[in-house]
């Protein structure tokens, strides 16, 4: 093995690929920033305890760890920036007792891939809002997920949702305990209405409760499960409460193809309520994620009502607008003493300019003028 090689789903971006993505990070960016979101940037790398392993069992698996030689504490490297903006407004930004609109980009790192086609070191781009416990926040949210994902040609867009508070409900009232409703969790993923109403029955739950839970994998579908569902499953406030915020999104968005889903818990997740997700017709898997985690920040001494998405920015690569290379000035190396005033100048316009050293064999591509000296003043002189 040739020592210069990558480790598996580990690559190189080069130059056409590396514009593209810059160009629509910087989009992003912008599109945040007039939308009122502040830009964070925590670090790559924290005290593994700080990451919040211990809350998200999926999370610690993703996450590598090593040990400090300075302190001798175990390190995390970051396996997702949620939890650290989730720490910045519990602690850093903790003097705003009001809303705080932060965004992100950067790189994460994963133990594994997420699928075989996946990268271990996706680019996340987010943005989370924090001190709204109103649905109005995660409205506000997902239209700006929507209007992120136009970047990129990934088709029509489909508005996958989804709500936590409707199993954890029925999980309440049926009194499951943790390792109960984790396993249900599960069975829930799969879809799989006759398994799931097995495992209640070798419970030998309440009949009601039983097949509300068996009725929960078969509720997906258009806008009209929720109508569904406020008629057959039991009514409780909770439930109700899921319900209406479903319903609220729904007429927040009446062109918007959506999907429903009540058994989409996501397992390996913090979430506590809506959860959100966004398909493209020409993508196999969700090209963003998002949802409502309330608390995640009493970890650092500030439990506060949060809604937030993201997505990996490489998922992209390939969906992007092209970003062509800027065109370039020469200037000859015996020159570019004396023109130095001159190629300042143009570089601040935004002008690329470049030094031809006069190796052929290593030329500069894409020259379409020369800067050159005529009558006493520099001049740009356009190539053939």
């Amino acid at each position: 093995m040739q020592s210069w090689q990558l480790p598996e789903h580990i690559a190189d971006i080069l130059p056409s690929t590396a514009r593209q993505l810059e160009s629509a990070k910087e989009q992003l960016l912008a599109l945040f920033r007039v939308h009122g979101y502040e830009l964070v940037h925590p670090p790559l790398m924290e005290y593994s305890n700080s990451l919040l392993t211990h809350i998200d069992a999926g999370l610690a698996l993703k996450t590598i760890r090593l040990v400090d030689q300075i302190s001798g504490r175990q390190l995390g490297i970051r396996a997702d920036i949620t939890p650290q903006v989730a720490r910045i407004d519990a602690h850093l930004l903790s003097a705003n007792n009001g809303i705080n609109r932060l965004c992100y980009a950067g790189s994460v790192l994963h133990a594994r891939p997420d699928g075989f086609l996946n990268t271990r070191e996706p680019l996340q781009v987010g943005a989370e809002l924090y001190g709204l416990a109103g649905i109005e926040a995660d409205i506000e949210l997902i239209d700006l997920m929507l209007k992120s994902l136009q970047i990129g040609e990934i088709g029509d867009l489909l508005l996958s949702l989804g709500h936590v508070g409707v199993f954890r409900a029925l999980a309440g009232a049926a009194e499951l305990d943790e390792k109960q409703s984790a396993q249900l969790l599960s069975l829930m993923q799969d879809k799989d209405a006759a398994a799931v109403h097995a495992q209640v029955s070798v419970w030998k739950l309440d009949g009601m409760w039983a097949k509300a839970f068996a009725l929960l994998p078969t509720l997906y579908g258009g806008r009209e499960v929720l109508d569904e569902a406020r008629e057959k499953l039991p009514d409780l406030f909770a439930v109700g409460a899921a319900l209406d915020d479903l319903q609220a999104v729904c007429e927040a968005f009446p062109r918007q193809n959506v999907h429903i889903d009540l058994s989409e818990l996501r397992v390996d997740n913090y979430h506590t309520g809506l959860l959100y997700a966004a398909y493209g017709s020409k993508c196999h898997d969700a090209v963003a994620r998002g949802g409502r985690y309330d608390g995640l920040g009493e970890y650092f001494g500030r439990a506060r009502p949060a809604t937030g998405f993201s997505f990996d920015l490489r998922t992209f690569t390939g969906r992007l607008p092209r970003s062509e290379r800027l065109p370039a000035i020469a200037v000859a190396q015996q020159d570019a003493a004396q023109a130095a005033e001159i190629i300042a100048q143009l570089r601040a316009e935004g002008q690329c300019v470049v030094v031809d050293y006069g190796i052929e064999s290593n030329a500069s591509r894409d020259i379409n003028a020369r800067l050159v000296a005529q009558d006493g003043k520099w001049t740009i002189v356009e190539q053939a």
